[in-house]
């Protein structure tokens, strides 16, 4: 089984083609919970006398935990984290599009989506001529669809082992390396039982402990889909995150190692306006490939005539553009995997190419996906604390490409270039910190 409950209804790339996961909880079912869960090893080199002395960082995902919930619903652990270390209480700029995907991959690469490839949750290649899709263990699980150097894959390349309780693209070899310690997604594993096993990775000997590990949680995003980001169901999610977050913090600083956690989330979360906006009633689509609201046509004369279609016909809810004309702070301009024309909603609907792909009804409240500087609803939260982090420290909103290179200056690893940089986020960082130089 591979990340085929990960959640992410969105207008981009699975249109309404939820999750099974976020299917079952659109039906207020609840999922299995599972106590167990097999770790995969990969016969990774041990650690080097030099990464055993250097600090540890653990990465963890609350997915879709919108950046102005913890002051919406109350957070005392999560506020703890800021007292105590550093927030951003202006939110996180998730890349474009704000999908669960490619902002997981972007955060641990350092890269924006059309750099690494991973453009949607769900797009088709045109020169591979084959389609990417998260729900499915041989795309998701193949290395060659994702490029740049994910975090476990770096510290793995330089003599330091990582483990990955969860994280898209962590169950592909990517540049040369898997993490040396893995599971294959499984949403109903238990909460609590996550944490032991991070506990238990940090338990190992010294030459075996991973120095970088990435943990992560859907719960939010699944209310946030399946009731809005105004419920009592999220309400209920955001307070029984933060107690999660809580017994981790503790269970952490019971180990007496020196130990730094980053909460983040990879995008947030807005009410949707039905109904579905269906782009082949403004423009003639026939025989033109389509993957959500991805368009990918023959040619560029074909993709010339759907654009100039879609100004005959114009729409409040969305705007169209060739895609080598898209704006540039959206960074979404140069690979062929994001269509073109590039359709881009002007609100917080939902977008398909064709109503003959809309799967069987199912009531969705809160959706994502979209532009966050045109809907800060789109902002993530951001908190770290540990020893390489200054207290009380409140940094103004930056990108979530530049968590790489803070995560790479903590762990004095030699990062590849990238799209990220240190300077939004390092007055994060102790004194100490910033003074390291990769080893």
């Amino acid at each position: 089984m591979s990340f085929v409950r990960y959640s992410a209804v969105c207008f981009f790339t699975s249109a309404l083609l939820l999750p099974l996961q976020a299917q079952s909880v659109a039906r207020n079912e609840t999922p299995a919970v599972t106590n167990t869960a097999p770790v995969i090893q990969v016969a990774n080199p041990p650690n080097s006398s030099l990464q055993q002395s250097k600090p540890y960082v653990v990465l963890v995902s609350l997915d879709g935990f919108r950046y102005d919930y913890p002051r919406r619903f109350g957070t005392p652990h999560l506020n703890a984290l800021a007292r105590n270390g550093v927030s951003t209480p202006d939110g996180m700029l998730p890349s474009f599009p704000s999908l669960t995907f490619p902002n997981h991959y972007s955060i641990v690469t350092g890269l924006y989506p059309e750099h690494h490839g991973i453009v949607g949750n769900s797009f088709y290649d045109p020169e591979r001529d084959a389609v990417y899709a998260y729900t499915r263990p041989e795309s998701n699980g193949d290395g060659t669809w994702y490029g740049g150097t994910p975090l476990w894959s770096l510290a793995e390349q330089q003599g330091m082992r990582s483990a990955c309780l969860f994280w898209p693209g962590s169950e592909a070899e990517i540049a040369g390396k898997r993490p040396s310690y893995f599971l294959h997604y499984n949403d109903g594993l238990d909460d609590h039982v996550r944490i032991d096993q991070v506990i238990n990775w940090l338990g190992l000997p010294a030459a075996d402990r991973p120095h970088f590990i990435t943990l992560y949680y859907a719960d939010v995003d699944h209310a946030g889909h399946a009731h809005g980001p105004d419920s009592p169901a999220m309400r209920d999610a955001v307070h029984h995150l933060d107690d999660i977050i809580g017994e981790l913090e503790s269970k952490l600083r019971a180990t007496g190692l020196p130990i730094d956690l980053i909460v983040l989330a990879d995008h947030g979360m807005i009410a949707l306006q039905p109904p579905v906006v269906v782009l082949s009633e403004f423009a003639n689509l026939d025989g033109v490939r389509t993957q959500g609201s991805l368009l990918y046509p023959k040619d560029d004369a074909e993709a010339e005539r759907i654009y100039r279609d879609f100004l005959a016909h114009p729409s409040p809810k969305f705007k169209v553009y060739r895609r080598a004309a898209m704006p540039p702070d959206l960074h979404f301009d140069a690979n062929p995997r994001e269509g073109d024309p590039v359709v881009v909603p002007a609100g917080p609907y939902t977008l398909l190419a064709r109503a003959s792909k809309l799967p069987e009804p199912i009531q969705v409240h809160g959706g994502h996906g979209f532009d966050s500087h045109m809907m800060p609803e789109m902002k993530a939260i951001f908190f770290a604390e540990g020893p390489d982090f200054n207290r009380k420290k409140r940094l103004k909103s930056f990108e979530n490409v530049d968590v790489y290179a803070l995560i790479a200056q903590i762990l004095q690893l030699r990062a590849p270039a990238n799209d990220g940089s240190l300077k939004p986020v390092e007055a994060a960082l102790s004194k100490d910190a910033r003074k390291r130089r990769p080893q």
